[in-house]
């Protein structure tokens, strides 16, 4: 199924006052469903909503009936460029709650909350501390540990995971290779899948690949997340 014109994301603004602001875009499949399954997407730390990879998965989500949110972390909406400060992970971690929270209010469907490298780490800080927060997880380049530091791993909050998750890893990823990421996804007590995308990078899309992975990666998951 192809998205073509019926496919245009309507720009999305939420400030409530009692919450952190949620900006981005909404995509909404062509035949609306109130029941729709419902993805929440984000970006990594020196990226913002409109990386090319959120909006290719998000069109390949929308294009099967999907409801996508694909939103600016907190820090990304103070500042348009450079990486998150220091002490930015809490506030970015309520930004996805809040972005949640909107998608609760327009699908009653299953939400699910993905993110690439940064925003994927934080979408499972949370999932770890608030388990309800989502019915499954997509992480796109979980940034294992920094290039070149495999001792320094980001894995303390894995045992605590019992949210889904499904993990889509280039096996050219300076941030973590597939056996470092398969030995840390042995530590989440939830059920867990491994995509890998091969010569792919931490960015996951190359010339080769962009095509055709959006729609790889959203048939690999809508199949993941329909197992019981």
């Amino acid at each position: 199924m192809t998205t073509g014109a019926m496919n245009i994301p309507e720009e999305f603004v939420d400030a409530a006052s009692d919450q952190v602001p949620v900006r981005g875009f909404l995509h909404r499949p062509a035949h609306p469903d109130s029941e729709a399954d419902g993805l929440v997407l984000t970006h990594g730390a020196g990226a913002n909503a409109n990386a090319p990879l959120l909006v290719g998965l998000a069109d390949a989500f929308c294009a099967s009936g999907w409801l996508v949110l694909r939103c600016d972390l907190p820090f990304r909406q103070l500042r348009p460029h450079g990486p998150p400060p220091r002490g930015a992970a809490e506030r970015d971690q309520q930004g996805l709650k809040a972005a949640v929270a909107c998608m609760r209010r327009l699908t009653a469907g299953r939400i699910s909350l993905g993110g690439h490298s940064y925003g994927g780490r934080q979408a499972s800080m949370l999932a770890a501390s608030e388990p309800a927060i989502a019915d499954c997880l997509l992480l796109l380049s979980y940034p294992l540990h920094p290039p070149l530091k495999p001792a320094q791993l980001r894995t303390a909050h894995l045992p605590s995971l019992h949210t889904p998750a499904m993990f889509v890893h280039g096996t050219r990823d300076g941030f973590g290779s597939l056996e470092e990421i398969s030995a840390a996804m042995k530590l989440i007590p939830a059920r867990t899948e491994l995509l890998a995308i091969p010569a792919a990078g931490h960015e996951l899309m190359t010339k080769r690949n962009r095509a055709e992975l959006p729609q790889l990666i959203a048939e690999r998951f809508r199949q993941f997340t329909n197992v019981a």
